[in-house]
């Protein structure tokens, strides 16, 4: 991999730290722009511009621990879903309507 910037950073006492302004230009961020960070298997860091809509760490975790299994265990972890369910579905659901644009009325709590 070539490297095309190389800058140097300290990390406080708390923990952080200032991105180099060269590097938040290649980048193209700013203040209160967002990064991610990723760390490899042979524990590189990488950082990249955030996207919108940056994903859930709890939930992209999950769908790594999903993908590592699909492909551990091509045989077993994905399989056919019964020709039964849509009936079993429609059992438990009755005739209600379901408006998923509707406003959520009372606490939501995540």
């Amino acid at each position: 991999m070539a490297e095309l910037l190389k800058e140097e950073s300290t990390i406080t006492a708390k923990g952080q730290t200032t991105i180099p302004k060269s590097v938040r230009q290649a980048l193209g961020v700013d203040y209160g722009g967002r990064i991610t960070f990723f760390v490899d298997d042979q524990r590189r860091v990488h950082v990249k511009k955030a996207t919108e809509g940056t994903r859930d760490p709890v939930v992209f975790r999950f769908l790594e621990f999903l993908e590592r299994d699909m492909i551990d265990h091509p045989d077993s972890s994905v399989v056919k879903l019964p020709a039964s369910l849509p009936d079993r579905v429609a059992a438990l659901v009755g005739n209600m309507d379901v408006d998923l644009d509707a406003e959520i009325e009372g606490d939501v709590a995540l």
